[in-house]
Order: structure tokens, then C-alpha cells, then sequence
């Protein structure tokens, strides 16, 4: 007669992934009964597009085209990759405001006395919000081809670069407003406090270029973020020269991330509510 073998104990990485798993099915629930949040920021991005596109084109393009001219595909072109960006800025707005909710709610008051690993709640907050960064950016991204955005020259391997710059500035962006989120004391503060992830792509190279920019303020926005991010993204679908802009958009991104997830985690473990 054979013993029975006892089933093998859970490891605690799985019963992480596991919790993980149901707080990012949680928290795409949320999204899915209440789109209308993530709507209103997807509607910026795609606004301002059609605005500098139809509205200021023809006068934003002349110093662009190279010619002197009006040239407007050359500025969709231009102008498509830093939308990207901002997109991702403003889709991550949502996510503090949802973090606050949390952590006002009760919700998490009532996590903390279930036996789920504790960082899973934050872990299922990022990965719905690069998610929800990655389908914002292909519409947006839809809405440029559309109207009139071409990457031609672009090869595969360059088109899973930009694809895999988009997705780690979504985490590192993403890390930082659910910061954001846990030090407001409620959701409209956090949408306050993070309102920055959507205003620094006006102050980068997104709309114009470095150099048409008053000489005290080019530094600022040369060495913000943004700009290093939209100029390599440039160099990957259009086939202009991306130069130290690379390792410098990576090196933010992964400086942010970190520090986004140390301090998101720290106070997550102090927070009393």
C-alpha cells in the first residue's frame, strides 16, 4: 500500500504572483466599470494632437520642414512621438487618483488584516496602469497614423525598442504617481499632485525644438525626462540621431522607477489608515 504524498507547499513567490494576479484582475475590473476616468485623460493627448495638427500646423511646421515652408506631415511626424509620451503622463494621472481612492476607501484597511502578500496591492496597481499606458498609446498612436504619421524606415528590431522605451517609461512614470497617490489625503489631491507627469512634456522638445527655446530655459528641458525619452523615440521610427539621448532616457527611467518603488513601498508599510 503506497503512502500518500503530501501536495507541495505553496513558495512565497507564488503565493506573491498568485495575490499579484487577483489585485491586477481587481484593479482592471475598476477600469473596465469606470472607463470614464481614463477616457478624459486619453481625450488630452489626442486633443492636443488634432489642435498643433489642423490648428497650428501649417505656422509650428515652418521652422521644422527644413525648407521654411509649411510642411505638415513633417510635423506629425515631429509631434506624434512626444504625444506618445504625454499620453502615458496622463493615463498614469488616473493611477494616483486610484491609489488614493484605495487608501481612503478602507479597502486597504481591510487587505492589510487578510494574509495576501502586502506589496501584491501595489504590484496589481502598476501592472493595470502599464497596461492601460500601452492600449492608450496605440490608439493615440492610431489616431497618428490616421492622420497622416508614417515610420517607413523603421525595422522591426528598432519598432521593439520604441515599443520596449514606451513600456519601461510607463512603469517608471507609473511607480511615481502611485507615490504620489498614497501621500494625498484624498483623490482629488492626487490628481493635483501628479498633474506634472502631464504638464513636463509642454516644457520638453514634444512640440518644438530645443534650440527655438530661450537659452536659460534649454537646459531645463533638455535634462527633464521627457525629452531624452521623445528624442530617442525620434531616432527609433524616423531615422534621426538619437546621440546620448538613449542611455540618458533609460537612465531616467530606471532611476524613477527606483525611487518610485522605494518610496511607494515605505509608505505603503507606514501608512496608518
Amino acid at each position: 500500500m503506497t503512502t500518500p504524498v503530501a501536495p507541495a507547499r505553496p513558495t512565497r513567490f507564488s503565493l506573491a504572483l498568485r495575490d499579484s494576479s487577483t489585485m491586477l484582475r481587481r484593479n482592471l475590473l475598476h477600469a473596465r466599470r469606470y472607463p470614464s476616468l481614463t477616457l478624459n485623460l486619453l481625450l488630452t493627448p489626442i486633443m492636443l494632437l488634432l489642435l498643433f495638427v489642423y490648428i497650428f500646423g501649417d505656422t509650428m511646421s515652418a521652422g521644422i520642414s527644413g525648407s521654411g515652408g509649411p510642411d505638415r506631415s513633417a510635423y506629425i511626424a515631429y509631434i506624434v512621438p512626444g504625444l506618445l509620451l504625454m499620453t502615458i503622463g496622463s493615463t498614469t494621472i488616473g493611477t494616483a487618483v486610484s491609489v488614493s481612492n484605495d487608501m481612503t476607501e478602507g479597502i486597504i484597511a481591510r487587505f492589510r488584516t487578510m494574509a495576501i502578500h502586502r506589496p501584491s496591492v501595489l504590484v496589481g496597481h502598476v501592472i493595470g496602469s502599464v497596461l492601460q499606458c500601452v492600449m492608450s498609446v496605440v490608439l493615440v498612436g492610431a489616431v497618428g497614423v490616421a492622420i497622416g504619421f508614417r515610420s517607413t524606415d523603421a525595422t522591426v528590431l528598432e519598432w521593439l525598442a520604441a515599443f520596449g522605451l514606451l513600456v519601461l517609461f510607463a512603469t517608471a512614470l507609473t511607480w511615481i504617481a502611485v507615490g504620489m497617490g498614497l501621500v494625498s489625503p484624498n483623490a482629488e489631491a492626487a490628481g493635483n499632485n501628479a498633474m506634472p507627469l502631464i504638464l513636463l512634456p509642454l516644457l520638453s522638445s514634444a512640440f518644438v525644438p530645443l534650440d527655438s527655446m530661450p537659452g536659460w530655459f534649454q537646459p531645463i528641458a533638455e535634462y527633464q525626462p521627457f525629452t531624452p525619452a521623445i528624442e530617442t523615440l525620434r531616432g527609433l521610427l524616423l531615422g534621426t540621431e538619437i546621440g546620448h539621448n538613449g542611455w540618458v532616457a533609460v537612465a531616467w527611467c530606471l532611476g524613477l522607477t527606483v525611487l518610485g518603488y522605494f518610496w511607494s513601498t515605505s509608505k505603503f508599510d507606514r501608512d496608518p489608515r
